[in-house]
C-alpha cells in the first residue's frame, strides 16, 4: 500500500514478516475520556465522532498526542474512518494494534469484534464478516486501564505523581495500528531457528485453513539479491517444519554468522502458491548465530562474549514510550555503538520491532525484559504468564535478542527469597520459555536473589571502584550467600545453590550531574572531569575481577525525574561519546 507522508511511525510495523498488502491507521482519530465508564451502556461505538483529537501513535499523556494530559483516565474510547482499497476488497482483512495498554476492545461499524488483554504484546482481528458493501467504515476502540499492581506495568507510576524510578503511565494505544489483507488461505507465522554448528535452519510453518493438495510452500533464501536456496512443500497440514543446509558457495566460509561486528542477515522470502499461483508471499530474514553458556562464559557462536550493555529504558520527552520516528530509533542505537556498547537491557519495555530491527541490522545486542508486576496474586500469575509466552513468541525470530529476562529486583514476587509459591512461579515461567526458546539463556530476577538462572546478574551502585574491588574479588562470598551484594540482597533465594552460571553486573553507575533537578545513584558530579573519572574508576573495577564476563551502565538518557543518562531527554551527550567509548574499549575485553 502506498503510504502517506504525513503519517506519524508511518513505516512498516512489522518488519520480519512484511506483506505488501496493508494500510497504516496512524494518524488523527476522535477521542474521547469516559471517566465515569457510560460510554458502553450510551453506545458510544455508534457516535459519529468524539469530542476531542488525538496523533495515534501517541498516547493522551503525551505532548505528541496533541492532548498532553498526564492525569490518570481509566477508560478512553478512539473513532477513525476508513475505506478499503478497491483492489483489497475480496480478501481478508486484520485489524492489528503493535501494543495498546491495556484491556482494548473494538467495533467496527458498530459491531462488536472482540477485546485483548495486555499492554505489551502485538494482537489482531480478523474484521472480515463487519465489512458490508458500504465503501465507508468507522473504527472504534474503547481501552480500560487501571493503576492495579497486578497487571504487568512496568515502570508506568499507579500513584498520581511521579516516585523512585516510576513514570508517568502509558494509557491506550501506544504503538502503530494498522489494516493487513491477506487470501482466504494464508501463511500465518513462521518461527526461524538456526544451528551454526550443523550449518542449518529450521523453519516451523503455521499457515490457515484450508490447506490441501492444491497448495505448495516455497522457501527462497537470499544474501544480498542473491538466490543461495529453494524448497518447495505440499502441506498436508496445518503445521510443518523443515530444515535447510545453509553452506554455500557465497564466500570462502561458505555460511555467514551474525556477530555485533558483522551483523549478517539472511533474506528469506515464504510463498504460498494454489496451482502455480501465489496467494500469499511474506518477506523476513534471519541470522545464523548461536548463544550459549560453558564454563562460566556467555559464548556468542561458540566463542566468549564479553557484554558491555546500556540499560536503555526507551523513553523520549515529548512521545515517552512510544519512539517519535524511525529516525529516533536510529539514533539511539548508533550512539550506543558510538559509546563503545555492544548491546542493550531492554529494561522494563517491550521495544518497537522496529527498534529490534535496526538491532538485528547494525548488530547491537539485546536483553528482553517483561513488564513488571509488583503484587504476587492468583490474577498476577495468569496475566504475567499469558503475555510473556505472547511476547516470546512475537520476538523470537530477532537475531540481536539474545537473552530472556522476565523478573527484576524481585518486583512482582516480593517474598521469593523463602517463599515457595513465588520461587515456583519463577521456576515455571523459566521452563516454559525454555519449552518456547531452547537457544537462549533466561534470566531469572534479574539483580539478586535468583532461583533457577542461566545467568547470575547483580545490582551494585557502589560509586566507589575500590569499594567494589573489594566487595567482589573473592567469588566465593557472593555465590554462596555468605554475604549481600546489595542493601541486604543475596545473590540467590533461600534453597537455590550456584551452579557455575556466568556473573554479570546488571546495573550499576547511574551517575547524574548536579543540575539542580532530579536523582541519580550517590553523590551528584559537578564537572566532566568528576564524571570520566568514576566512571572509569567503577568500570575498569569490574573489568578487573575475572569471573565476572560483562556489565550494564545505568542509563542511555535521562527519564523524567531520573536524571541519570549518558544522554539527556533530547539525546543530547552530557560527555563526549568518544571519551566513553575510549574507557569502554580501555582492557582485555
Amino acid at each position: 500500500m502506498k503510504e502517506e507522508n504525513t503519517l506519524p511511525r508511518k513505516e512498516y510495523p512489522r518488519p520480519q514478516f512484511k506483506r505488501d498488502s496493508w494500510l497504516n491507521l496512524n494518524g488523527t482519530w476522535s477521542f474521547a475520556f469516559d471517566d465515569e465508564n457510560v460510554g458502553e451502556s450510551s453506545q458510544w461505538m455508534k457516535k459519529k465522532r468524539f469530542s476531542k483529537e488525538i496523533l495515534v501513535p501517541f498516547t493522551y499523556e503525551t505532548e505528541a498526542s496533541g492532548i498532553g494530559d498526564t492525569e490518570f483516565h481509566p477508560y478512553v474510547w478512539y473513532q477513525r474512518p476508513f475505506q478499503i482499497p478497491a483492489e483489497e476488497a475480496s480478501k481478508k482483512t486484520i485489524l492489528w494494534f503493535q501494543a495498546s495498554d491495556y484491556l482494548t476492545k473494538v467495533w467496527v461499524d458498530g459491531l462488536y469484534i472482540g477485546e485483548h488483554k495486555g499492554g505489551n504484546s502485538a494482537f489482531s482481528f480478523d474484521i472480515s464478516k463487519a465489512l458490508t458493501n458500504e465503501s465507508d467504515h468507522v473504527l472504534t476502540v474503547k481501552v480500560e486501564d487501571s493503576l492495579r499492581c497486578t497487571q504487568p506495568r512496568g515502570k508506568q507510576r499507579w500513584r498520581d505523581e511521579n516516585f523512585g524510578c516510576w513514570y508517568v503511565q502509558t494509557t491506550g494505544i501506544w504503538q502503530t495500528v494498522w489494516l493487513e489483507f491477506v487470501n482466504e488461505a494464508s501463511i500465518q507465522h513462521v518461527k526461524m531457528t538456526p544451528d551454526i554448528d550443523t550449518n542449518s535452519v529450521s523453519f516451523d510453518y503455521t499457515l490457515s485453513s484450508p490447506v490441501n493438495k492444491d497448495y505448495t510452500v516455497k522457501t527462497t533464501i537470499m544474501y544480498q539479491g542473491q538466490p543461495l536456496k529453494q524448497y518447495s512443500f505440499t502441506p498436508d497440514r496445518r503445521t510443518m517444519s523443515i530444515n535447510i543446509d545453509m553452506y554455500s558457495d557465497i564466500n570462502e566460509w561458505k555460511v555467514l554468522y551474525w556477530t555485533p561486528a558483522k551483523p549478517h542477515l539472511y533474506d528469506v522470502t515464504f510463498s504460498l502458491y494454489r496451482n502455480d499461483q501465489v496467494v500469499d508471499q511474506v518477506e523476513s530474514y534471519f541470522g545464523m548465530r548461536k548463544v550459549s553458556i560453558k564454563d562460566g562464559q556467555v559464548l556468542l557462536n561458540n566463542r566468549p562474549l564479553y557484554q558491555k550493555l546500556l540499560l536503555d529504558q526507551g523513553y523520549w520527552k515529548d512521545t515517552m514510550l512510544t519512539p517519535p520516528s524511525e529516525e529516533a530509533v536510529l539514533e539511539d542505537i548508533e550512539k550506543t555503538i558510538d559509546m563503545g556498547f555492544n548491546g542493550v537491557r531492554k529494561h522494563q519495555k517491550l521495544e518497537d520491532e522496529r527498534f529490534l530491527y535496526w538491532c538485528d541490522k547494525k548488530g547491537l545486542l539485546v536483553w528482553s525484559e517483561m513488564a513488571a508486576a509488583y503484587e504476587y496474586t492468583d490474577e498476577a500469575v495468569a496475566t504475567f504468564t499469558e503475555e510473556w509466552l505472547a511476547v516470546m513468541r512475537q520476538h523470537y525470530n530477532h537475531p540481536s535478542i539474545i537473552t530472556w529476562v522476565p523478573f527484576n529486583e524481585s518486583w512482582g514476587v516480593p517474598a521469593i527469597f523463602q517463599d515457595k509459591k513465588q520461587q515456583a512461579f519463577t521456576e515455571s515461567i523459566y521452563y516454559l520459555s525454555k519449552a518456547l526458546d531452547s537457544t537462549r539463556p533466561v534470566i531469572v530476577n534479574d539483580g539478586w536473589e535468583h532461583t533457577v538462572s542461566d545467568i547470575i546478574t547483580l545490582h551494585d551502585y557502589e560509586e566507589a571502584g575500590s569499594a567494589f574491588f573489594q566487595r567482589y574479588r573473592e567469588k566465593q562470598p557472593i555465590i554462596a550467600n555468605e554475604i549481600p551484594h546489595n542493601k541486604g540482597k543475596y545473590a540467590l533465594a533461600k534453597g537455590y545453590e550456584y551452579k557455575g552460571q556466568p556473573i554479570i553486573i546488571s546495573e550499576y553507575g547511574g551517575i547524574a550531574f548536579n543540575e539542580g533537578k532530579g536523582w541519580g545513584y550517590g553523590h551528584q558530579v559537578d564537572t566532566e572531569d568528576e564524571f570520566l573519572a568514576r566512571y572509569k574508576e567503577i568500570t575498569e573495577a569490574i573489568k578487573a575481577i575475572p569471573y565476572i564476563v560483562g556489565y550494564c551502565y545505568t542509563q542511555t538518557t535521562d527519564v523524567q525525574q531520573e536524571i541519570n543518562g549518558l544522554l539527556r531527554e533530547d539525546r543530547t551527550p552530557k560527555v563526549p561519546l568518544q571519551k566513553i567509548k575510549e574507557i569502554n574499549d580501555a582492557g582485555a575485553n
